[in-house]
């Protein structure tokens, strides 16, 4: 698993995770947490290119608030 990044906010329904690296994930990426529970999906990268922010569109059953903190991966 490859990770995407640190949930650090969420903001109009999304999930927002500040992204460790350069390297950025494609859209349509599903992202896991570290129980592999699938999350949601990657929707918009944006930000500076040297540590983009990447836009998580959460599934039905995910709640926003429990994510921030965690660390999210690409599946």
């Amino acid at each position: 698993m490859k990770r995407v990044g640190d949930v650090v906010r969420t903001a109009q329904g999304l999930a927002v995770l500040r992204a460790p690296e350069a390297e950025k994930p494609e859209f349509g990426t599903e992202v896991v947490d570290e129980n592999l529970t699938e999350i949601g999906r990657v929707v918009d990268v944006f930000g500076p290119v040297a540590r983009p922010y990447v836009a998580v569109t959460p599934n039905d059953e995910v709640r926003l608030p429990t994510l921030i903190g965690s660390t999210l991966y690409a599946r």
